[in-house]
């Protein structure tokens, strides 16, 4: 049999639809964060977190599908299958990132005029394999490792989550996973209490100190959510996407806690959310059913942009950022219209990207590689 070609497992319908819902509070967050004086004073105070429950239910996901299947599959067929799915919408987000660069100098970033059209071209080529650019390549100033597409450090993290699971970790047992689990658990727990922020924001940075907040945020969720998905519990209720929604949304827009002073009460609040909360919610989730013919079709759709939304709202989120640090002291109430034209031309652009880019190339990229 082709490795390459393990028949696809039923998905949670459910999972897919919170997948969607998180993906849109992503949107949301980066629209209202130009708006905030501070990291103390951000509107959807705990948006960031989305990344954080991303790469839980990516982990429960992998291990749902690939975790009885290694007789069959080899390192390279699983890469293989993940550069499929993830990698055109890598590219395509570089691509439209390069597309705007220019279109986006403003009062934050000035200069971007000054960058040679030669180095954007490589920064993007570079973007394009997911590998972070070194700061002496940051052509924007924010010194993100994808200047074109700020998103894509989460990607980078999750490849190397990936890969960690392929090359070592699934062989593991379950109590052995356990113990990788909870010491990851105490360094999230660690981390956020002790950062001089209070939270467990960071990792977009190729600095020794970020990479190490990236795989702090990573090694928790990703292979909690592998544990969860091997020990097979699930918890059942009425409604689940509701519930789980709603859970999520309270804890993603929940007002900052502790404030300036009590700086671990937030970094507290935030460990007991990825480590105790987004679990609670991918088990309901998982254990739930969606019975409406509606119900499916809002998780189908949810599902399907959620992960094209991700990869390219912030091309987008650019130019509203540069709009408002050219209209200074100007309030989420006085640009709403602007937010909202962006938010919408986020997901319909993401709708488009999905049928018309990401659904041909992945489809043509497996008859490609069907022989591997």
């Amino acid at each position: 049999m082709n490795n390459n070609a393990l028949p696809t497992k039923p998905h949670y319908q459910i999972l897919d639809g919170l997948r969607g819902v998180a993906a849109l509070i992503v949107v949301w967050f980066h629209l209202c964060e130009p708006h905030a004086s501070s990291h103390l004073t951000q509107y959807i105070n705990h948006g960031y977190l989305a990344v954080d429950f991303f790469f839980l239910l990516s982990g429960y996901v992998i291990g749902y599908a690939y975790d009885d299947r290694w007789n069959k599959l080899s390192f390279g067929s699983f890469l293989i299958r993940r550069i499929e799915r993830l990698q055109p919408l890598v590219i395509l987000g570089m691509t439209l990132g390069a597309l705007g660069f220019y279109w986006t100098e403003s009062a934050i970033w000035p200069l971007i005029h000054t960058v040679p059209v030669w180095k954007m071209l490589l920064v993007m080529i570079i973007g394009y394999t997911i590998l972070p650019v070194p700061l002496s390549m940051d052509i924007r100033g924010w010194q993100e490792m994808h200047p074109l597409n700020s998103v894509g450090w989460s990607l980078f993290f999750e490849y190397i989550g990936n890969i960690l699971y392929a090359i070592g970790i699934r062989r593991l047992s379950n109590k052995a996973l356990a113990v990788l689990v909870a010491l990851s658990a105490a360094a999230l727990v660690y981390f956020a209490v002790t950062n001089s922020n209070g939270d467990v924001t960071g990792g977009w940075t190729l600095t020794l100190e970020q990479v190490k907040v990236g795989m702090t945020r990573m090694m928790y969720p990703f292979f909690a959510g592998l544990l969860l998905s091997r020990l097979g519990k699930k918890i059942h209720v009425k409604n689940a996407f509701r519930w789980c929604s709603l859970l999520l949304v309270i804890i993603l827009f929940m007002p900052r806690i502790g404030g300036a002073d009590h700086l671990w009460m937030n970094g507290l609040y935030e460990s007991i959310s990825i480590i105790i909360i987004f679990p609670i919610i991918v088990l309901m989730g998982a254990g739930g059913q969606v019975n409406s013919s509606s119900g499916q079709k809002v998780c189908k759709l949810l599902g399907d942009i959620s992960y094209p939304l991700y990869m390219t709202h912030y091309t987008l989120v650019y130019f509203y950022v540069g709009w408002v640090s050219n209209h200074p002291g100007i309030t989420l109430a006085q640009s709403w219209p602007y937010a909202l034209s962006t938010f919408i031309a986020a997901i319909i652009v993401a709708y488009a990207s999905l049928k018309l880019f990401d659904e041909p190339v992945r489809a043509w990229l497996r008859k490609k590689m069907k022989a591997f």
